[in-house]
């Protein structure tokens, strides 16, 4: 198996487990450092300041709390170390608000060091690996890790253990008119619905389509119906130009499209000479595609 295979998956705890990250656990005068798993006391902790997560649902907040009361916490926080019984909270956010409420005085931690970009790191990436987190704010965390932490997309889909193009598709929601990335952070549209608007050339278009979603409430097959709709005069025109794609080839752009995670040129003249362009939108995207013809 290639070093590439055994990247994938790799998340916040092999961030963590680093020797970057973990040092020691108790220095000679027994107080806990770096390394350790300890008792803390949450009053010596303090926030996050690079914690992404904008919103933790209240009900769930105090199941959290009822349980940790009746059971303990049963995963530790992490933290690290700002100076003599001083910490900083690294992952567990929602945890440590849970643990106070629950009225704990203090909680298990495993206590790392870390710099500002590798607390940031550690934060987004732990935001991007929770289930429930919306598909807008999983492409902000994902935006922000390349432009905050200089990470190319390759870089990411290593961090993360999420493949290029599903990167791609998410960075590109944040293309999309304000509207519709309001409707998808308040999830009153799907991922898919968001994924079919992009398709659509226009902004009043795509917002035009995002009325009709939501006050017929359509589903993801029905948005897709309408955009083809709306695209089918483009078709029905390059299906009558005398140089359009045979089938074969349309089926290789699309492949083509998914695995550079943008769009794909295919021409093609009567002789069968023709041409295959790869679009950018940016350098970011520029390093990706050549990250992807030159490995």
């Amino acid at each position: 198996m290639n070093s590439k295979k055994r990247a994938l998956g790799r998340g916040l705890d092999a961030i963590l487990q680093s020797p970057e990250t973990d040092i020691t656990s108790r220095d000679i005068s027994g107080e806990f450092v770096v390394g350790a798993i300890a008792e803390i006391p949450i009053a010596n902790i303090s926030a996050n300041p690079f914690q992404p997560r904008d919103f933790i649902e209240e009900e769930s907040l105090r199941e959290l709390a009822e349980s940790i009361a009746e059971q303990g916490l049963i995963q530790p926080v992490t933290v690290r170390k700002m100076g003599y019984d001083r910490y900083q909270l690294i992952s567990g956010e929602r945890r440590l608000r849970a643990a106070s409420l629950a009225g704990l005085l203090k909680l298990p931690a495993y206590i790392r060091v870390a710099n500002d970009q590798q607390m940031l790191e550690m934060a987004l990436v732990e935001n991007i690996q929770r289930q429930e987190l919306n598909p807008l704010a999983i492409a902000i965390s994902f935006n922000r890790l390349i432009e905050e932490c200089s990470l190319t997309q390759e870089q990411l889909s290593d961090r993360v253990g999420k493949n290029r193009s599903t990167i791609a598709n998410y960075i590109r929601l944040l293309k999309l008119p304000a509207a519709v990335q309001v409707a998808l952070r308040d999830n009153a549209i799907s991922m898919g619905h968001a994924r079919a608007l992009i398709n659509v050339d226009g902004e009043q278009a795509q917002i035009s389509i995002l009325t009709q979603i939501l006050k017929k409430d359509l589903s993801v097959r029905q948005t897709e119906d309408v955009v083809r709709t709306i695209n089918r005069p483009h078709i029905q025109k390059a299906q009558n130009h005398p140089n359009s794609l045979p089938e074969v080839l349309q089926t290789l752009k699309q492949a083509l499209d998914q695995h550079f995670g943008t769009a794909v040129e295919v021409k093609r003249n009567t002789k069968g000479k023709g041409s295959i362009v790869i679009t950018f939108r940016s350098d970011d995207e520029l390093k990706h595609i050549s990250s992807v013809l030159l490995k």
